[in-house]
């Protein structure tokens, strides 16, 4: 296996962590976003994830940056770093997102990867206006959905609903990976059939090999395409010490622990299995955040960096706060371990 390669999420909440940090007060701006990318490429980041929300799920008042539109300008401002998208089907027709997606694939000279979610914060679907389809009903509907996206990408002519027989052209000259999470039956079957990349949320080692596991399994019964890769979404405190990692760490956790989120606990769906895995678990950062267990000296996480990447892991995608500092500490500290 190659060398790990590592990833950060992009600010479009507005930050990860604790909402109300002392040292990285909530920006979602573009100009934010576009710096905080340009500097991970130059310091030897490999990738980036701009997740999708129409309406920010801790707080309606809250800003949330728009995705597609930021992928186009990052496309032009960005040179070497994988760009990866989150789309949630239910918001875009099928034909709409294969030209759009084509042609920021195109601008990035193959750069664009899809992060297909199903979506879990109802009240942004009702707002839309969307059909708010039930938990498994949403993954069938992914599923219709992703075939007829590659389909065009492959050049086919495909009737989207009860429409005509259409064409995407010019066919786009760089294919999109496509990258799928879930915690549910249906979530892991979707990955199997359709992902070229599982994305784990953060747990520890014994159940990440589980998980990889099982997914290598159902893709042999799938039969389809090549073999699976993973990635895994991970909080990152890395300090001199473990002690001082630890420190940070109950810092971070009592920021956390004194807010609260009543937008994302309401909004829920409540057969939304990633909540109920998390429940009850004491983390820092979204998709199980510091449960990955990147805490401690540098030379402690790079071990378990080593570890989770000799057990199937490829892609490490990554948040810190203070965003920036701790990004610029990571590069300094640990990517050096691996190049």
């Amino acid at each position: 296996m190659s060398v790990p390669r590592f990833g950060v999420w992009a600010p479009v909440y507005g930050n990860h962590g604790a909402r109300h940090h002392p040292d990285d007060a909530p920006d979602a701006s573009y100009r934010r976003n576009r710096d905080l990318i340009v500097r991970a490429e130059n310091v030897g980041f490999d990738a980036t994830l701009v997740a999708q929300h129409v309406i920010h799920p801790s707080d309606v008042e809250d800003g949330v940056l728009e995705t597609w539109s930021t992928l186009a300008a990052l496309a032009e401002a960005t040179e070497r770093i994988e760009l990866i998208g989150a789309i949630k089907p239910l918001l875009v027709n099928p034909l709409v997102f294969a030209k759009l997606a084509g042609n920021i694939a195109d601008i990035s000279r193959g750069r664009l990867s899809i992060n297909v979610v199903t979506g879990w914060f109802l009240p942004e679907l009702e707002a839309l206006g969307v059909d708010v389809l039930d938990h498994d009903d949403r993954y069938a509907y992914t599923r219709s959905w992703v075939d007829t996206v590659t389909a065009l990408w492959a050049g086919k002519q495909v009737a989207v609903g009860a429409g005509q027989p259409a064409l995407v052209r010019p066919v786009p000259q760089y294919v999109p990976s496509v990258y799928v999470g879930g915690e549910s039956e249906p979530g892991r079957q979707l990955a199997a059939e359709t992902a070229d990349v599982f994305f784990i949320n953060g747990r520890p080692l014994a159940d990440t090999r589980a998980v990889i596991a099982d997914l290598t399994a159902r893709r042999g019964s799938a039969q389809s395409g090549g073999p699976l890769r993973f990635g895994l979404s991970a909080f990152v405190i890395a300090r001199d010490t473990d002690e001082e990692a630890e420190a940070e760490a109950a810092h971070l956790q009592a920021l956390v622990d004194a807010e609260r989120r009543p937008e994302i606990s309401g909004g829920t769906d409540p057969k939304t299995q990633m909540y109920q895995v998390l429940a009850g678990t004491s983390r820092v950062g979204s998709n199980g955040g510091t449960l990955a267990g990147l805490v401690g000296s540098y030379d402690t996480v790079a071990e378990r960096v080593s570890a989770f990447h000799d057990a199937g892991i490829e892609l490490f995608m990554l948040q810190f706060q203070p965003l920036e500092a701790e990004l610029e500490r990571f590069a300094d500290t640990i990517i050096p371990k691996f190049r």
